[in-house]
């Protein structure tokens, strides 16, 4: 099985696949391997992507879409969802009253496969990276206000924080939400601020890849990753072979095996080092 990250690792700084990594993807089915992205997006962002670009999902040599971190995966191309995860009304309570303590611009989204949808908390008129993504969602969102109902069922809660966090601080957040999965991720808009991403517990994209794995009868090192962020370390970490962009943060460098660049199909180079092309 052969996985890769979306942003910053399939798709290039312009927002395109390369033609040859779609070849190698294409080759790689062809020869027997399953191909999977597992991309930080829901199904609807992942969907829009392609349409933006031009890409007919049918056209995508794609087996499998990992989506939304982990929290759901479907058989691609169609609309078979096979496995997903949500957080109850009393659990999304706990998250949002733990970030309203450190001040955080929120986005509260529905269950999948409704995800698009989302309640939203800002104090903020300087977080840019927030109210940029609220400009691209603006027709799914709803402020979170006194009268508002909290969803039955969430796939996440996610803060946006400009200009960064600071490790011992994620750690703190990790402890108070010990009962969920915290993931932080490089904001894929302004490329600078963190994304911190709380979904149910176990819920990654290293666990959705085992858990696939093990539904299709795949052993864990026959499972070669690449991604560039810091939600794809726990994926690279647990696959048999993990690849790094080198267009990666610094502190991810030199923990897993180089794989070059996402503008220079990097996704090739890792699938030819894995040892699946010549």
């Amino acid at each position: 099985m052969f996985i890769t990250d979306f942003d910053g690792t399939l798709l290039t700084d312009h927002r395109r696949i390369r033609g040859q990594d779609l070849d190698t993807l294409a080759g790689l089915r062809s020869a027997g391997v399953i191909t999977v992205i597992a991309t930080g997006r829901s199904l609807y962002s992942f969907r829009r992507a392609l349409k933006h670009m031009g890409l007919d999902p049918e056209d995508l040599p794609l087996d499998y879409l990992i989506f939304s971190t982990g929290a759901g995966i479907m058989v691609w191309p169609g609309n078979q969802l096979i496995r997903s995860c949500s957080i109850p009304k009393d659990g999304v309570l706990e998250i949002t009253a733990c970030f309203d303590r450190f001040g955080f611009d929120y986005m509260i989204h529905k269950a999948i496969p409704d995800t698009s949808y989302f309640l939203f908390k800002s104090t903020s008129d300087c977080n840019f990276d927030f109210h940029r993504r609220m400009a691209m969602y603006a027709n799914f969102a709803t402020p979170l206000g006194m009268g508002t109902t909290i969803y039955d069922q969430s796939t996440e809660v996610l803060a946006i924080v400009p200009g960064g966090f600071s490790w011992e601080t994620l750690d703190t957040l990790r402890c108070e939400l010990s009962g969920f999965s915290v993931i932080p991720a490089t904001s894929p808009l302004d490329h600078q601020s963190l994304w911190i991403e709380v979904f149910p517990a176990g819920v990654s994209k290293s666990a959705s890849s085992q858990w696939l794995a093990r539904h299709l009868g795949i052993r864990r090192e026959m499972v070669t990753a690449v991604g560039n962020d810091y939600n794809d370390a726990d994926l690279l970490h647990w696959a048999g072979q993990g690849f790094l962009m080198d267009n990666s943060p610094d502190v991810l460098k030199n923990k897993f095996l180089s794989s070059g660049s996402n503008n220079e199909c990097g996704v090739s180079r890792a699938a030819k080092s894995a040892g699946f092309l010549r």
